[in-house]
């Protein structure tokens, strides 16, 4: 089945911005559509993401990024469990969407698998600080990349070849298993599969 790409609209984006993803000529669904979508408790067609295998095997990115404290780190601090990192801005609408999503996940998931989320807004913390306390995400934490390290990390040293949102599941010993191409229900059937799958292959 072809699934609809789910992104930020280019026009929305800030000139410094990373690129993001744009629906397809078809892709954006209307008000009523994803209206009754949510009724029914399903994702709308623009907030299914596309699954990318290219990079599969690949190394957890070893970029820094800051933590809570504002201190450098890497993902290697998680080392040991497999990780879905997700990259994402306040700027990005379908970001923004799925994080309700990705904390429910994070809290679901908590014994197998680490949630972890990283800004990739220019202003940082300015930006995400008012953004997490509005929000106030449970398990989730507010992670930063004003640099945009992670973005281009994952994407061959060029954050212009990447897009927002992307998700990629790293297995336990920081291999990368998929990665997921725009937004996504995260504690619907699709992506309960997809992750059902790739924890058990990191076991």
């Amino acid at each position: 089945m072809s699934l609809l790409l789910a992104g930020c609209d280019k026009q929305s984006t800030p000139a410094a911005q990373p690129s993001s993803l744009s629906g397809s000529a078809s892709g954006s669904s209307s008000e009523s559509d994803r209206a009754q979508a949510h009724a029914n408790g399903l994702p709308a067609p623009d907030e299914q993401g596309v699954i990318d295998l290219k990079h599969k095997g690949e190394p957890i990115p070893s970029a820094t990024f800051l933590g809570i404290d504002g201190k450098a780190m890497t993902l290697a601090v998680f080392k040991g469990r497999p990780i879905l990192l997700n990259l994402w801005a306040t700027w990005c609408g379908p970001c923004v969407a799925e994080m309700p999503k990705l904390d429910a996940l994070a809290q679901a998931q908590a014994d197998k698998l680490q949630v972890v989320t990283i800004s990739q807004d220019l202003r940082g913390t300015a930006l995400v600080a008012p953004w997490w306390a509005k929000h106030k995400p449970v398990l989730l934490q507010p992670y930063t990349d004003p640099q945009v390290h992670m973005l281009s990390a994952v994407n061959g040293g060029d954050y212009n070849r990447g897009s927002l949102p992307t998700s990629i599941l790293y297995d336990k010993d920081g291999r990368e298993v998929w990665r997921m191409l725009g937004a996504m229900d995260w504690t619907g059937p699709r992506a309960k599969e997809l992750l059902a799958e790739g924890i058990a292959i990191t076991r």
